[in-house]
């Protein structure tokens, strides 16, 4: 073998040798393995919540909870300082502002809706709402129109009764709201109640007040006249009843011929 024969076989064997190693290399590396971890909060996140006053909202269980984080507290300082319940006060910015995702509170700050009305001197924006184009005020601040809804409700004389309602019924101010025209959908009650339930704003009447109610799970027994009848007990309302008999709350109306949402304890529903 000469020596070029040789120096060719050496060369080769080494090139065999690094290919057969990058091989080894390959075909030993470990798989990659992929966790997917959903947490509790992420779940709600595909939850939405319809909400329609002076605005039209699509809004997730996560928006409205940061909403509620954000002004539980200005909620209950009105509810010690002007005795609005902070569920009312909660519910109605959530509600009125589209939990702070409405045209409305966007441009003007307006949380809760209200329009000009004579003796307005602030700043104003129009924005379609019964009518073309209506005047609202514009605020500064989210501060500024919580505070001018307190002061709202406090300085017209058409919301004095609901200051003598017991302190935490918000489906008796829920209702007097409606009552009081403060605004002109006849299901506002309804929404109010809902919105309050579903996010237990009551419990942030309790915590000003001093009580728990247990979030409302211990109620009176009712009697029901037949298994298609329902009779109202207290504490109970359109929506809890069309929750608690797997009923949808539009068809509970419509088999009754509701409109107004006020029930009368020994009242008979329909159910079927």
């Amino acid at each position: 073998m000469n020596y070029k024969m040789a120096l060719f076989l050496c060369c080769a064997v080494f090139f065999a040798s690094c290919g057969s190693k990058k091989n080894s290399i390959i075909t030993k590396k470990p798989a990659v393995k992929k966790t997917v971890v959903i947490s509790h909060k992420e779940t709600h996140i595909d939850t939405q919540e319809k909400l329609e006053a002076t605005s039209f909202v699509v809004v997730t269980f996560e928006n409205v909870e940061e909403y509620i984080t954000w002004f539980k507290g200005i909620a209950k300082q009105s509810m010690i300082n002007y005795k609005i319940p902070a569920s009312i006060t909660l519910a109605q910015g959530i509600l009125e502002s589209g939990a702070g995702k409405g045209e409305l509170c966007k441009k003007a700050n307006n949380h809760f809706g209200i329009k000009c009305h004579l003796g307005w001197e602030g700043d104003k924006v129009f924005h379609d709402d019964d009518e073309s184009q209506e005047c609202f005020r514009k605020y500064n601040n989210p501060a500024d129109s919580y505070k001018d809804h307190s002061l709202f409700l406090t300085s017209r004389s058409r919301y004095n009764f609901l200051f003598d309602i017991k302190e935490g019924d918000y489906e008796a101010w829920a209702n007097g709201l409606k009552q009081a025209g403060y605004a002109t959908d006849p299901k506002y009650p309804l929404k109010l109640i809902h919105i309050i339930e579903k996010y237990k704003l009551y419990i942030f009447d309790d915590e000003v007040l001093g009580y728990s109610r247990s979030n409302k799970v211990v109620r009176e027994v009712s009697k029901t006249a037949s298994d298609s009848e329902y009779e109202v007990i207290k504490g109970d309302t359109l929506y809890s009843i069309s929750k608690k008999l797997s009923i949808s709350l539009e068809n509970l109306m419509k088999k009754n011929n509701i409109s107004d949402p006020m029930l009368s304890v020994g009242q008979i529903l329909k159910i079927k």
